[in-house]
């Protein structure tokens, strides 16, 4: 049975919803892992352990190749900042494209999940919007975006305006 919308209407969710731009990829060839993302959170995060969608418990750079692989497409989304409540707006994405018939829609989201002031690390208390963010999972984020075309640079200091991505997985 075929979804009830396409990869474009999705793309248009996106910006409809906040974010400033989206993009068809295919992430087993336009999205990248590495195992050198994990270490900067492990040693450049203060948040690191301190969520279950982050390392050391979402998956590895090795699973999350895995999972991308299973994907034909995926759609990469540019948020300008998080002011939107990006992590909010890629689960709603998820569901929503579940709902259309891509029973395997997966969203990532950028930084450490915010629904939980405090983490128990024991179980979710919002499962169905909790997601990892990218390089949680080991995604080379600065790399499939500019492969992308996307202009992303390091963020030097706090004036500096900050680019944010999401991902969703569609299939």
């Amino acid at each position: 049975m075929e979804p009830d919308h396409g990869h474009e209407y999705f793309i248009n969710r996106a910006i409809e919803m906040g974010a400033e731009d989206a993009k068809l990829l295919a992430p087993k060839d336009e999205v990248f892992t590495g195992s050198w993302v994990r270490l900067k959170c492990q040693f450049g995060c203060g948040g690191y352990g301190e969520r279950l969608t982050c390392p050391p418990y979402s998956p590895t750079p090795q699973e999350t190749r895995k999972v991308l692989d299973e994907y034909e497409s995926g759609i990469l989304v540019h948020f300008p900042s998080e002011e939107n409540n990006l992590k909010e707006l890629m689960a709603d994405l998820e569901r929503e494209a579940f709902l259309s018939g891509y029973y395997k829609s997966f969203a990532l989201a950028a930084g450490p999940c915010n629904f939980c002031e405090e983490c128990n690390l024991e179980e979710c208390k919002h499962p169905h919007k909790a997601r990892p963010s990218m390089e949680a999972c080991g995604i080379d984020v600065y790399k499939t975006a500019r492969n992308a075309g996307y202009h992303i640079e390091v963020v030097k200091n706090h004036k500096q305006s900050q680019d944010y991505f999401g991902l969703l997985l569609l299939e």
